[in-house]
């Protein structure tokens, strides 16, 4: 990976959005009104003002309506690709996998349905060169999501999903970067978690630790449309 403007960010907006009930019922999430805008508006505004100039849009579920609002990216001032699930959803590890001809040396990883304040520049420079991927994590203390990472001395000890811990007080924040020597790891026959892949990673020793201080915001569930609402607003 060169530089921040030639590596692609991976959206990863492929699921269904059952959580949002019937606000979902007849558009994908990306496409959830915030703020005045679809959703998918901000996150690209986002990214092309931290100096992403690539990206890459993991659809499925609606794809087709995602690929004809945002289309080729031009006047968000970027240029968006595309990789389809197709028939079949094959979770966040197999969405990574499937795009993987478009992804070079490696690329970013982001929540579809996340907004991050953070600095992109940042995150690039400390992966370590000797590392295969870089987690951002915050000090979470199960605040927001359940905490899943230990993160110890600047150093990423563990993380899980389903085995949660006393000493887990961070959390994955929603966005990672991975070299392709990661991505190639990731079964490309059938469906997976990228959480399988974290995992297998910070346990390896593979994975830098980023922390970052302040708080995401989702629109994954009704209450978390509401807060990233106001944040915008506030931010606007």
């Amino acid at each position: 990976m060169q530089d921040l403007a030639s590596t692609p960010v991976l959206i990863l907006a492929g699921g269904k959005a059952t959580r949002l009930g019937e606000v979902t019922k007849t558009i994908p999430k990306a496409l959830v009104p915030l703020a005045g805008k679809p959703f998918i508006d901000h996150q690209l505004a986002g990214l092309f003002a931290q100096g992403v100039r690539e990206v890459v849009m993991c659809v499925g579920h609606f794809a087709d309506q995602i690929r004809g609002h945002v289309g080729g990216g031009e006047r968000f001032g970027l240029r968006v690709r595309y990789s389809d699930d197709g028939a079949t959803l094959r979770g966040t590890g197999g969405a990574v996998r499937r795009a993987l001809p478009l992804v070079g040396d490696g690329c970013f990883v982001l929540y579809g349905d996340s907004i991050l304040d953070l600095s992109y520049r940042a995150a690039f420079a400390a992966l370590s060169p000797t590392a295969l991927g870089l987690m951002t994590v915050f000090r979470n203390e199960n605040s927001f999501d359940k905490s899943n990472v230990v993160f110890r001395n600047g150093r990423l000890v563990r993380y899980s999903k389903q085995a949660a811990s006393a000493d887990m007080t961070h959390i994955d924040y929603g966005l990672s970067l991975l070299r392709r020597a990661a991505i190639e790891r990731i079964p490309a026959e059938h469906p997976s978690d990228l959480a399988d892949l974290y995992s297998a990673l910070v346990a390896s020793g593979e994975m830098t630790g980023y922390e970052v201080t302040r708080r995401f915001y989702e629109i994954g569930s009704p209450s978390g449309l509401r807060e990233a609402e106001e944040f915008l607003r506030r931010a606007a």
